[in-house]
């Protein structure tokens, strides 16, 4: 048995989350702004003839069935178009918690697929990997690269990385679950129906911190309302970072329920994490860097 490595699977966060129509076939189209945040899953591979999954750590329950898990899928469907592959043993560490808004199952998917591109000396750019990846979750392909960027259609059009600038932050869930169907269903759109809003604005391939702010802040999360409808919590979560004055953004990542805040530096949201912490003892509480 050969130990191939460790692979993190990020949370992914989408800083802006505009819906721009839903197509004939019932899919959405998005336009987003996604970065990745300093906490996340592990994903870890040894080499066997079988493809097998364990999960651990302090949100494994909340995974679901393994047989279902988005990391076997992946693995699967990978060796199903890539007969002879060389595959193993997964070993999940479940840090972030599930139906979050956080795109984790799509971390540990792309986390798999890299491990598995450096077990058999393979390109993750090599189209196979990415048509794998889009097939496994709408979320996966830009966790495989994990880098700044925009991300359209139903997030199989990916812009250009961005060179963007490290963001303090605090991610906010209340304990609910937010169901992305749910959601959608909520918002109500018809098929071939196209969004009379305000277009997504288009970032600079480099930002500063006061240039990717004034774009946030002309951005939205088009979900966030809905998400809020359906579950209340979402709403408390973003008083409660309201409630610090100074928290420069807030906003739904996703379809919920997690929330982020986004502050001077990493001292003002390490404090503001433990005040939240404290008064929301049952809530999942991390200060984070974003980008």
């Amino acid at each position: 048995m050969v130990w191939v490595g460790t692979a993190r699977a990020p949370a992914k966060i989408n800083l802006t989350l505009h819906i721009e129509s839903r197509r004939m076939d019932g899919y959405h189209e998005l336009a987003s702004l996604v970065a990745f945040a300093g906490i996340g899953d592990d994903v870890s591979l040894t080499e066997s003839r079988d493809v097998s999954l364990v999960v651990s750590g302090p949100r494994a329950a909340e995974a679901g069935p393994v047989a279902h898990n988005h990391v076997l899928r992946a693995a699967r469907a990978l060796q199903a178009a890539r007969p002879g592959l060389r595959t193993g043993a997964f070993h999940l560490v479940k840090r972030l918690p599930v139906a979050a808004g956080l795109g984790g199952g799509s971390a540990d998917a792309a986390a798999a697929l890299r491990l598995l591109a450096r077990l058999n000396d393979l390109s993750t750019d090599d189209p196979v990997f990415r048509e794998v990846a889009l097939a496994t979750g709408a979320d996966v392909p830009v966790c495989l690269d994990r880098r700044t960027r925009m991300m359209r259609g139903i997030g199989e059009r990916l812009d250009m990385p961005l060179k963007f600038p490290r963001l303090h932050a605090v991610l906010v869930n209340p304990g609910r679950a937010a169901s992305t169907p749910a959601v959608f269903a909520a918002i109500g759109l018809q098929a071939g129906e196209r969004v009379k809003a305000r277009r997504h604005p288009q970032p600079a391939e480099e930002m500063s911190r006061a240039t990717v702010l004034a774009l946030l802040n002309e951005g939205r999360n088009d979900m966030q309302q809905a998400a809020i409808e359906l579950v209340p919590e979402i709403g408390d979560a973003i008083d409660v970072l309201s409630g610090h004055r100074d928290c420069r953004l807030i906003r739904m990542t996703g379809s919920g329920a997690t929330v982020f805040g986004v502050f001077d530096d990493c001292g003002a949201a390490a404090d503001a994490a433990r005040r939240i912490k404290a008064a929301q003892a049952n809530w999942w509480v991390k200060p984070t860097v974003i980008g």
